[in-house]
């Protein structure tokens, strides 16, 4: 935060990590947080993430959002036939808070097969 210039120092995350870090990275400048939100249900949760016992980020946003210090945006992976039943609940979340939410489409990266490919069958 000390370069001349330099207006926002943001991070994207799942959000995982977020509430152990969040003290060290505000104090290194930190002000916007991306956080990824695509489902409330835990056992997709790690899936998306490839871990196990993790929490879901729903709270680290609803913490972001009441202490309105930071500039936050959730996005929200919409995939068919696995999170769509999910984004009337994810509104009714997010509708109260200081956030930017965008909904935004899968897009899988090239060479590598994502658990969203596998469990869709895409490449």
């Amino acid at each position: 935060n000390k370069i001349e210039g330099l207006k926002t120092i943001a991070v994207t995350t799942n959000g995982i990590n977020l509430a152990r870090l969040l003290p060290q990275l505000k104090e290194a400048g930190l002000n916007a947080v991306n956080i990824s939100l695509d489902t409330f249900v835990p056992a997709k949760f790690e899936l998306i993430v490839q871990r196990k016992g993790t929490g879901l980020p729903s709270k680290a946003v609803f913490v972001l959002s009441v202490t309105g210090l930071l500039f936050l945006q959730v996005n929200c992976v919409v995939m068919r036939g696995f999170n769509e039943d999910e984004l009337l609940g994810f509104v009714d979340f997010t509708k109260d808070l200081p956030l930017d939410v965008r909904f935004i489409e899968y897009m899988p990266f090239d060479g590598k097969q994502s658990c969203f490919g596998i469990l869709h069958g895409m490449e």
